[in-house]
C-alpha cells in the first residue's frame, strides 16, 4: 500500500526536472600533419540546487558536484588540468583555451558571506574529487579579478567580491586525474565516445587538456527557465612524429587504440564531426568511410564544414557494427591561416637580483584594431617595479584605457595587474615591467630549488572581428563546439589567449653547507663527547697476569691431589 505512492513520487519527480546528456567528437586534420581532437560531453539539468530542499535524486548529473553547488553555494564553476602548451601559430586557435597546469575560477552566490574561506574549503573538496594539488590554493597564488572572466552562464554580475581565480602551473596531469573525470560521465567510459579515452594513448600526446564547465543556462530565447549545464571537454592534439607513424595517415585505432560500436544509451545526441573546411574536393586528404552528412556552423569568426556521423544512427557503422574512420592525406603542402590574436611572453635580464617581463600581443587583422583585457597574476617573491611599466605600438606608447593593480604582501597574497588596451591593426603591442627576486626563507624553497619558479600564464579576453556574421541566439540548436561562449554581436565573436608559463630563477643558498655542517658537527661530537664520556665514567683496576701453561698444568695436578695450588 504504501509502495506504490513513493514510486509515483519518484516518477513525478523526475519528470519535473528533465535531464539530457549529448556527446560530440570533433576531429580537425591540422596541416603540419598532426591531428586535433575535441570531446566534449554536455548535461543538462533543469533543477535548483539552491533551494532549502536540497535535491536528492541523481539520474544523469553527477551527485559528487551537485552536493558541492549546493553546499559552497556555487553560481559558476570552471576548472581545467592541462599537460603541454597549445601553440597558436602552428594548430590555429583551440575550441575551448586552457593554460599549462590547474587552472580554476569560480563564482559564489551573492548569500556567501565568507568568500575566502568558503573558496578554502571547495578547493580541498575539488582537490579529493579530481585526485589533484589543489589543496595547494592559498591566498598566495588566488586573486580576485575586477574586469576579467565575466560569468558565461545566466546573469550578468559585476560584484567581483564573489569571484575567485587560481592557477598552479607545475600541476602534472596523469591517469589518476583522468580516472575521476571520465566517472562523472553517464556511461562512464564503457559506451559512446568515452571508449576512446585510453590514458595511455591520450597521454602520448603533444597536448592534452580536460576541463569541467559548470554553469546556469537557458532554456529558451526569452530566459523563462534555466537549467544547470555541465560540460566536459577534453582536447588532444597527436603528434605526427612522436606517435611513431611512418606515413600521413590516422584513424581511429591509430589514434585511441578503440574502435566505435556503438552511442551511449544515455545520450539524446552522439556525433562524430569532421572538419573538411580546407579540403572541399578532397585534394588534401581522404576520408573514409564517406557520408552524406554535412553541416555548417561559425566557429572562432569563420564558417566551418564538418562531415557528420551520427551514432545513433546503426547505419553508420555498417554491417561490420564498427566505425573507424580513416584520413590518408594526398597531399602535403598548405598553409593554416593565421589566428587574428596571439600573445608570448617572455623573462629578459641576467643575474639573479633583477629581471624584465616582457608581454607581445599580436594583431594580425590587416586593419581593423581591437582592444585586449590583459590579466597578469605574479607571485609575491617577484617584486614588480610598477612605475617602469611601458606599453608600446609600432615603435610609440600605447597609453591603457583602464588600469588595475593590487600590489602583493610579502607572504600574502601575488601581484594582479589588469589592463585594456587598443591594438592597432598589423601590429605588435609589446607590455614591459621590471621586477626584483627575493630571497626566499630557507624552508621555502621547494625540494628542487635549481630548477626554476614556475610564474603562471598571462590572460588575455577580447572581442575579435569576426569574418562572417556570428549567431546571437544562444539557445538555438547547434553543435556543442560552438556553443561554449555567448555571443551578443554579431560583428565579433570572444577569445581567450593564454601565454606561456613562465620558469624564473631565484636566489638559492648552497644547500650544501647545512650537510656540511652537519657532518663536520657530528664528527666532533663523537669524537670529544664519546673520549670524556669515557674517561669519566670507565673504572680502572690492576688485573694480575695470567699465569704460564707449565703452572696452570701443575695447579690442574695439584688440585686432583688435594694438594693446594702454587
Amino acid at each position: 500500500i504504501t509502495w506504490w505512492p513513493k514510486k509515483i513520487l519518484l516518477v513525478l519527480l523526475v519528470l519535473s526536472a528533465p535531464d539530457d546528456f549529448q556527446e560530440e567528437l570533433v576531429i580537425r586534420p591540422l596541416h603540419s600533419g598532426d591531428v586535433y581532437a575535441s570531446f566534449q560531453f554536455r548535461t543538462l539539468w533543469e533543477t535548483d540546487f539552491t533551494r532549502e530542499n536540497k535535491v536528492s535524486h541523481y539520474r544523469l548529473f553527477p551527485k559528487s558536484l551537485g552536493q558541492v553547488i549546493s553546499k559552497f553555494s556555487v553560481r559558476e564553476l570552471h576548472i581545467s588540468f592541462t599537460q603541454g602548451y597549445w601553440r597558436t601559430m602552428q594548430w590555429g586557435q583551440p575550441f575551448l583555451p586552457s593554460p599549462p597546469g590547474a587552472e580554476l575560477w569560480v563564482w559564489f552566490q551573492d548569500s556567501v558571506t565568507d568568500v575566502d574561506g568558503t573558496w578554502k574549503e571547495l578547493t580541498n573538496v575539488l582537490s579529493g574529487i579530481f585526485c589533484a594539488s589543489l589543496n595547494f590554493i592559498d591566498s598566495t597564488n588566488t586573486v580576485q579579478p575586477s574586469a576579467s572572466f565575466k560569468p558565461l552562464g545566466v546573469g550578468n554580475v559585476t560584484d567581483h567580491r564573489f569571484l575567485r581565480y587560481a592557477t598552479l602551473p607545475r600541476e602534472i596531469v596523469c591517469t589518476e586525474n583522468l580516472t575521476p573525470w571520465k566517472k562523472l560521465l553517464p556511461c562512464g567510459s564503457k559506451a559512446g565516445l568515452a571508449v576512446l579515452l585510453k590514458s595511455e594513448k591520450l597521454f602520448h600526446s603533444s597536448f592534452h587538456s580536460q576541463a569541467v564547465h559548470i554553469r546556469p543556462v537557458c532554456e529558451d530565447e526569452q530566459c523563462k527557465t534555466t537549467s544547470w549545464e555541465l560540460r566536459q571537454t577534453l582536447n588532444v592534439v597527436f603528434d605526427l612524429y612522436t606517435s611513431g607513424q611512418s606515413k600521413r595517415e590516422w584513424s581511429l585505432f591509430k589514434m585511441f587504440s578503440r574502435t566505435l560500436t556503438e552511442a551511449c544509451p544515455l545520450a539524446s545526441s552522439s556525433k562524430i564531426y569532421i572538419d573538411i573546411t580546407d579540403n572541399p574536393q578532397g585534394e588534401q586528404f581522404e576520408l573514409s568511410p564517406a557520408t552524406p552528412l554535412l553541416s555548417q556552423a561559425v566557429v572562432l569568426g569563420d564558417r566551418r564544414t564538418f562531415s557528420v556521423y551520427d551514432l545513433t544512427q546503426q547505419i553508420t557503422f555498417g554491417t561490420v557494427r564498427s566505425l573507424n574512420l580513416l584520413i590518408r592525406w594526398t597531399f602535403s603542402e598548405g598553409d593554416m591561416l593565421r589566428p587574428l590574436l596571439h600573445a608570448e611572453r617572455y623573462v629578459a635580464g641576467y643575474g639573479l637580483q633583477t629581471g624584465e617581463i616582457h608581454t607581445l600581443m599580436y594583431n594580425n587583422h590587416p586593419y581593423r584594431s581591437f582592444p585586449v583585457l590583459l590579466l597578469d597574476s605574479v607571485p609575491w617573491y617577484l617584486r614588480l617595479y610598477i612605475h617602469t611599466l611601458t606599453v608600446t605600438s609600432k615603435g610609440k606608447d600605447n597609453k591603457p584605457s583602464y588600469i588595475h593593480y593590487q600590489p602583493s604582501k610579502d607572504r600574502v597574497r601575488p601581484h594582479l595587474l589588469e589592463m585594456l588596451v587598443q591594438l592597432p591593426p598589423n601590429s605588435v603591442t609589446e607590455v614591459t615591467v621590471q621586477f626584483e627576486r627575493a630571497l626566499l626563507k630557507w624552508t621555502e624553497y621547494t625540494p628542487d630549488p635549481n630548477h626554476g619558479f614556475y610564474v603562471g600564464s598571462s590572460v588575455i579576453s577580447s572581442l575579435v572581428p569576426s569574418i562572417v556574421a556570428m549567431d546571437t541566439n544562444n539557445t538555438r540548436e547547434r553543435p556543442l563546439f560552438s556553443s561554449f561562449f555567448p555571443c551578443k554581436e554579431e560583428s565579433s565573436y570572444f577569445v581567450r589567449v593564454y601565454t606561456e608559463p613562465l620558469l624564473v630563477n631565484l636566489p638559492t643558498p648552497d644547500f650544501s653547507m647545512p650537510y656540511n655542517v652537519i657532518c663536520l658537527t657530528c664528527t666532533v661530537v663523537a669524537v670529544g663527547y664519546g673520549s670524556l664520556y669515557n674517561l669519566l665514567t670507565r673504572s680502572f683496576q690492576i688485573e694480575e697476569p695470567s699465569p704460564g701453561l707449565a703452572k696452570r698444568i701443575a695447579n690442574i695436578i695439584r688440585k686432583m691431589r688435594g694438594v693446594p695450588p702454587l
